[in-house]
Formats: C-alpha cells, structure tokens, sequence
C-alpha cells in the first residue's frame, strides 16, 4: 500500500507492506489525515516510519472512526490515573512518532485508540477529532468555566480548537491571531476581537512572543494553559510579570481521559455538535500521492493555510 514516509528529510510517498492486525490491534481504513504543525518539525528528526496522527477513516464493518494515537502501557502510574500523555514509554506512543502513523491507506492501531465517530460527521473531517481532544485536554487542565472570560493567541489549528472547546464550556472567548485567513475563521467560528485583560488565556502559538503576550493579557492571578509547542526547546520566560501577577502557568500536551470520560470522544461529540467547524478550518484537501505539494502547502501558513488533509 501507499504510505507517507520523510527520508531524509523530505516527504515522499512509498510502498510499504498492508498492516496485519495481532492480539489487541485493528486495521483502520484511512479516509483522512491531518498535517499537523509538529509533522512539519519533525520532518528534520529522520524518523523510519509512516507520519500521521490526525486520523479517522473506517472499521472492516463499516463503522467510522476516529483515532487517538497513542498506544500508552496501560500499568504505569499515570496511565492508571488517566495521565496517558505521562505513559513511562515516552514519545514511542504516540503513531507517527514511535509507530506507523495514518497518512497511509490503512493504518493499524491499538482497539482501544477507536473512538466512533457520532452521525452526521464525515470521516473526511474526522481527522479533526484529534486536535479538538488536545484542546479538550487544555481547556480541562485550565479549569475553564462558563463564567471565564478567555482569551487565544494564536489562531493555528490549536488555537481555533481551543476556541471552540472553550466556546463549548460556555465562555466568553477572543481570540488573537497573525494571519488574515486565521483571523477569518476565528470570526466565523464566533470569537470576539481581544481586548483588556482575561480570566484564562491559551497560548497556542508555542513562541515567546506569544507567551508574553499571554501573560500580558492575564489578569492578577489569571491562568496561563501552554497549550502549544516550544520546538526550540526553551523559551524565555516574562519572569518579572508572571510573579508580579502571580499568574499560574499550566502545561498541557495530548489528551487522556477523567475517570469514564475520555477527551477524545468529548472532542468527537463538541465537533458533532459543530458542523461548521471543518469548512472553517480545513482549508486545503489532498490526495496521498500529493503529499509533497500538500506539506508544502501546510508550510506557508502567510499564504492562507489553516488545516491541511491527505485523503488516501
């Protein structure tokens, strides 16, 4: 089958063998699979296997899908307490990372990564599913509620997630971002412009531009939620504000679940509940066989891309 490999650094796409299902494993067929900014970082790391981890696609019976793509040990102390994104095992987890991920025809994944997509959402918008479960997971760890007044800088894929899974609490939210085509689909997805200080604030950006900014916009004793990425490793910190202010700094990354309820299926349930979320933020589709354009194009984001899709 076909599946999206980056040899030295470039993607390209390959045959490789169709997965075989063993113990507790099945086979998804692949109808979406979302670029996500942190497959574009890892492009340079040389990683041997098939990128992807924003995925949904079909079951063998039918039934559709969507994933959570990680594999954790299930025994640790944080998998036992829900903290899946803390498995002792590490990034060797997550697929796409540590195994064959889905910007492939057919991907093979743990039984209990499914999540059933609700009806009347398309598997090929279901690849959505996964940054929504990483917002769902931000927005727990903040601890927003209805009666906050929130704040996003950054309008990336995660930041507009982070909108509309605050937006689903039931707060007020504003959302601040650099590119015009980002800032349309804030206003589209019903984010009010940012202005005086807030309750909470979701740094989405994964900069310390944006990290400042956040700190700036927090009230005296506001929450910070670092819900992006800091790729570079390190990143300065607005030291003397966030004492002065006392803001409370909350790191957030994946998703795991709260007792019975998982993030992902909260996040498959908020974009149910959401039909104009894909038309807001997928601005561009793509066939496997285009990958190289595809990845291309998730790149230049001045350029007006948002959420780009491989549709195998």
């Amino acid at each position: 089958m076909r599946a999206v490999r980056c040899p030295g650094g470039t993607p390209t796409v390959v045959d490789v063998p169709l997965p075989v299902a063993h113990g507790d494993e099945v086979v998804v067929r692949v109808a979406s699979a979302g670029i996500c900014g942190s497959d574009l970082h890892l492009l340079s790391f040389g990683l041997p296997l098939t990128f992807g981890h924003e995925i949904a696609g079909y079951l063998a019976d039918g039934t559709a899908v969507a994933i959570e793509p990680i594999a954790p040990c299930g025994v640790c102390d944080s998998c036992r307490a829900g903290d899946l994104a803390r498995c002792v095992r590490g990034p060797a987890i997550v697929l796409g990372v540590g195994r064959d991920g889905g910007m492939a025809e057919q991907c093979l994944v743990p039984v209990s990564a499914l999540s059933p997509l609700p009806a009347g959402i398309d598997p090929r918008n279901g690849s959505l599913v996964e940054p929504l479960a990483v917002a769902v997971h931000g927005i727990r760890r903040g601890g927003v509620r209805a009666s906050d007044r929130v704040a996003v800088v950054g309008g990336g894929s995660i930041g507009l997630t982070a909108l509309v899974v605050a937006q689903a609490t039931g707060a007020s939210v504003d959302l601040e971002a650099r590119h015009d085509r980002q800032r349309e689909a804030a206003a589209r997805l019903g984010a009010g412009e940012v202005d005086g200080s807030y309750d909470i604030i979701v740094e989405a950006a994964g900069t310390a531009s944006a990290l400042a900014r956040a700190v700036d916009l927090a009230r005296p004793g506001g929450t910070v939620v670092l819900l992006g990425s800091y790729w570079d490793g390190e990143v300065t910190m607005p030291g003397l504000a966030v004492t002065m202010k006392e803001v409370s700094l909350v790191p957030a990354t994946m998703y795991g679940r709260v007792g019975p309820s998982r993030d992902i299926d909260v996040a498959a349930a908020i974009l149910a509940n959401r039909p104009e979320v894909p038309d807001a933020m997928i601005t561009h589709r793509f066939p496997l066989d285009a990958a190289v354009e595809a990845f291309a194009v998730a790149q230049d984001r001045a350029a007006g891309a948002i959420k780009v899709v491989l549709e195998p």
